[in-house]
C-alpha cells in the first residue's frame, strides 16, 4: 500500500505532460491546416460572340417527284421490259401492250383518209368546172353553189379523217408504256397476260425521283413565334433567304455529309398537333436517302448576337437540379451563381441569363471548390477538357 502511494505523484506528472503534448500537437495541426494553399482550378474568361440558334426537329424523307405508271389504252399486257428497283430514264419503255388491234385501227383510219381525199379532189374539180361554166354564162348559180358546198364538206371530211389517223397513231404508240419521269421504279404491280385498261384505276408501277430528295419536318408554332418575336425585338438576327444552314442527323447520331437548303414553311398550322411543316432539299447522288426514312433535321433558324456559352463540364447542379457555375470574384474567391441554360451547341451550353461578358468561370476542378472559398485560378484550355460530367452540388 505504501509503495502505491509513493508512485501517485509520478503518475500525475506523466499525465499532465501527456496532456500538454497532445494540446500542443492539436494546436500545431490546426495551425498547419489553416495554412493549406487554395486549390488550383482552371478558369475561362467569358467572351460574348455570335451564336447560331439551332433547332433539331423530327422529319421524314420524301421523293421530289412521284409518278404512277398507268396504261393509256386498254389491252393485254404482252411484256415487262424494266428491271424492278432499277433507275429508269424518262421515256424508257416499261411495258408493251398487244399492238395488233391498234395497227388495224390505224390502217382503217388511213384508208378512210384516202377515200376522203379522193372525194375532196373530185369536189375540187367539180367546183372548177362550175366556175368555168359560170364565167361563160352556161351554168346556173345553183349548180355553182352546190359545188362550193360539196368541196367545203369534202375538206371537213379530210380534216376529220386526218384527226382519226393521228388518234389511231397515238393509241398505237401508247401500246408501249413509257416512263413519265426519271427515277427509281419499284415493284411490277401487274404481270404479263393481264388485261389493263385506260380508265385510270390500274396502277402498273411507281416511279420516284430521289435525287435530290425532300426532308419534310415539323416544328411547334409557338417556337416559330418565339423566334420571330426575338427577331422583331432585335435579340436575334434572321438568316438571309437561302443561307440557313440545314443538316440531316440519322438515328445513330451520324450527320449526312452534304448540307441542304430550306425551301419553305407552310403558312398554316395543323389544328390537331399545333405544328408547322417545313421542307428542305438535299442532294442524294449516292442514293442513301430513301423515301419514308425517319431523320432529324438540324437547322439554323436565327443568329444570337453577343451570346454567352460555357463548357458543359463547368455546370454543377443543385439538389433540385438547377444549374450553377462558380464565378471567380475580384478577391479570388469562388461564388456559386444560378444560371439559365438554353440549347446545347457542341460541347457547350448557351447561357440565357446569369452571366455576362468578362466574368471568369471555373471549368476544371469544380469538385475542389467550396462556395466562398479562395482558389488559385489558372487559364483553362480546351485540350484539358474532361468528357466526364461534373458532380452535382448541394
Amino acid at each position: 500500500m505504501k509503495k502505491c502511494r509513493s508512485q501517485l505523484p509520478r503518475l500525475r506528472t506523466c499525465l499532465i505532460a501527456a496532456s500538454i503534448l497532445t494540446t500542443s500537437y492539436a494546436s500545431s495541426h490546426a495551425q498547419q491546416g489553416g495554412d493549406l494553399p487554395p486549390p488550383a482550378v482552371g478558369v475561362i474568361e467569358l467572351k460574348a460572340h455570335p451564336i447560331p440558334v439551332m433547332s433539331e426537329l423530327p422529319g421524314r424523307i420524301a421523293a421530289t417527284r412521284t409518278s404512277e405508271v398507268r396504261a393509256r389504252v386498254s389491252g393485254i399486257l404482252q411484256e415487262r421490259v424494266f428491271e424492278q428497283g432499277s433507275l429508269v430514264q424518262k421515256n424508257d419503255v416499261l411495258y408493251r401492250i398487244d399492238p395488233r388491234l391498234f395497227r388495224v385501227r390505224l390502217a382503217s383510219a388511213e384508208a378512210s383518209l384516202q377515200k376522203a381525199k379522193a372525194i375532196q379532189a373530185n369536189a375540187a374539180q367539180q367546183l372548177q368546172r362550175q366556175t368555168t361554166l359560170r364565167d361563160r354564162n352556161v351554168s346556173t348559180g345553183i349548180e355553182f353553189d352546190t359545188a362550193t358546198v360539196n368541196l367545203a364538206q369534202a375538206d371537213a371530211d379530210v380534216a376529220l379523217q386526218e384527226a382519226t389517223v393521228e388518234e389511231a397513231r397515238i393509241n398505237l404508240e401508247y401500246t408501249e408504256v413509257k416512263a413519265p419521269i426519271t427515277g427509281i421504279i419499284g415493284a411490277a404491280l401487274v404481270t404479263e397476260g393481264t388485261l389493263v385498261t385506260a380508265d385510270g384505276t390500274s396502277n402498273l408501277a411507281l416511279i420516284q425521283q430521289i435525287d435530290p430528295v425532300y426532308a419534310d419536318f415539323t416544328q411547334s408554332a409557338q417556337d416559330l413565334l418565339a423566334l420571330k418575336r426575338g427577331v422583331a425585338e432585335g435579340k436575334l438576327d434572321s438568316p438571309a433567304p437561302g443561307e440557313a444552314h440545314v443538316e440531316l442527323v440519322f438515328d445513330g447520331g451520324d450527320v449526312y455529309p452534304v448540307p441542304g437548303k430550306l425551301l419553305f414553311s407552310n403558312a398554316n398550322v395543323d389544328p390537331n398537333t399545333g405544328q408547322v411543316t417545313l421542307r428542305a432539299e438535299f442532294p442524294n447522288t449516292s442514293g442513301d436517302l430513301l423515301p419514308g426514312m425517319y431523320v432529324r433535321v438540324r437547322i439554323q433558324q436565327a443568329m444570337q448576337q453577343n451570346g454567352i456559352t460555357v463548357p458543359q463540364r463547368s455546370i454543377v447542379r443543385t439538389a433540385d437540379g438547377k444549374p450553377q457555375v462558380f464565378v471567380i470574384g475580384t478577391d479570388g474567391t469562388a461564388q456559386a451563381r444560378d444560371i439559365a441554360l438554353g440549347a446545347a451547341t457542341g460541347s457547350e451550353w448557351i447561357v440565357t441569363s446569369g452571366l455576362k461578358h468578362g466574368e471568369s468561370v471555373v471549368v476544371d476542378g469544380v469538385q475542389k471548390v467550396q462556395p466562398g472559398g479562395k482558389v488559385a485560378a489558372e487559364p483553362w484550355t480546351a485540350d484539358k477538357r474532361d468528357p466526364a460530367p461534373a458532380p452535382a452540388t448541394k
